[in-house]
């Protein structure tokens, strides 16, 4: 009997990024093994030579798969800018070859990657969405989004999933609340805000703590601009209170989840964060902002939402996480909720493999 045979790409699997965690998690679930799932990494970090070097290799991989083992299905996790190109030919190429194409939208900035783009990348991206058999859309927003570019395709919303943990620890009457920063660091994530309500809110609440006790600690983790954001927090005088770690393995991730009760990601533009999905995971409180796909995660229910860039606000809904014990209990126990009852990745598995059935025909 022949097997059935799902055929993926994205970036490497040890690249930075929601999209590579996304994808660790649906490897490590029954879809992987029932669809004999095989994984073609384009992209990985590294300088141009690497990145260059992935590709080929990952494009001669590809080529391969389609002519020898040819797939039931192509599953294309694609998002902005170089990771559209790249999906792009490779979804030219599976049509060439007459396999059904699933188009994965993960770019936090799609939309505004289209409206930027020169007509003729205008035309490519509608062609791409226009001519997958399916588009999966992060959510209820994105459809709409992803309608407004390309008014025939099918598109279908099917969030982000992660496997729910057991609930984290509250500090101790005499320790500090853990807030945590995980993603980019810059403007986009809303970095330089946090670092500026931070001060705002230690400078607010100090007063209730007795002398040389820190009320709370926040930790930075990602990549990007992260000697900005050091020399921010040592302009403010917050190296007693922030530290900025940059970059970490993706595999020290879960590690330094247990050790938060709120995680902060102020984001002026998302699609929908593994950093959000996971810290729900672990039944952190979250505190973000209600842009792109993050009112799909959470709402006032399970969460706190502030509008990007006001650091007042920011600063206060900081300061009412770490004074009130009870409040950042229960959002975080409703967050877990949530991601039992809407998120498991053993129940969105499912939803991929009726697809590529229905696909199959």
């Amino acid at each position: 009997m022949t097997r059935q045979r799902a055929l993926w790409a994205s970036t490497s699997m040890s690249t930075r990024g929601g999209v590579a965690s996304f994808v660790r998690v649906m490897a490590g679930m029954p879809i992987w093994s029932d669809w004999n799932v095989h994984h073609v990494a384009t992209h990985r970090d590294g300088n141009p030579t690497v990145k260059v070097g992935t590709f080929a290799a990952g494009l001669v991989n590809f080529v391969f798969q389609l002519i020898f083992r040819r797939p039931d299905v192509v599953h294309l996790h694609m998002a902005s800018y170089g990771s559209f190109f790249r999906k792009y030919l490779l979804h030219l190429l599976a049509r060439l070859f007459r396999v059904p194409v699933v188009v994965h939208i993960h770019g936090a900035e799609f939309d505004l990657f289209y409206e930027k783009s020169p007509r003729w990348v205008q035309w490519a991206i509608r062609d791409s969405l226009t001519h997958a058999s399916v588009v999966v859309a992060l959510g209820r927003s994105w459809v709409a989004r992803l309608s407004a570019i390309a008014p025939t395709a099918r598109i279908v919303a099917v969030p982000n999933s992660v496997q729910a943990q057991a609930p984290i620890t509250q500090p101790g009457a005499d320790e500090p609340v853990h807030v945590l920063f995980l993603g980019r660091v810059g403007d986009r994530k809303g970095t330089f805000a946090l670092i500026e309500a931070w001060a705002a809110m230690l400078a607010d609440i100090g007063t209730e703590y007795s002398a040389g006790r820190i009320p709370a600690r926040l930790t930075i983790a990602g990549d990007g601009e992260v000697e900005r954001a050091r020399a921010l927090v040592t302009a403010k005088g917050l190296d007693d209170s922030v530290d900025v770690l940059g970059w970490i393995p993706s595999d020290t991730v879960p590690q330094l989840l247990r050790t938060a009760q709120v995680l902060a990601l102020p984001s002026h533009n998302e699609g929908q964060p593994m950093a959000i999905l996971e810290s729900m995971a672990n039944g952190l409180c979250v505190l973000s902002s209600p842009v792109g796909g993050i009112t799909d995660l959470i709402d006032e229910t399970c969460g706190v939402l502030v509008p990007p860039g006001d650091v007042d606000k920011l600063a206060a809904a900081l300061g009412w996480l770490v004074r009130d014990d009870d409040a950042r209990t229960r959002l975080g126990s409703a967050a877990l909720q949530r991601v039992r009852e809407d998120f498991d990745a053993d129940v969105l598995w499912r939803k991929f493999d009726e697809l590529y059935r229905e696909l199959q025909g």
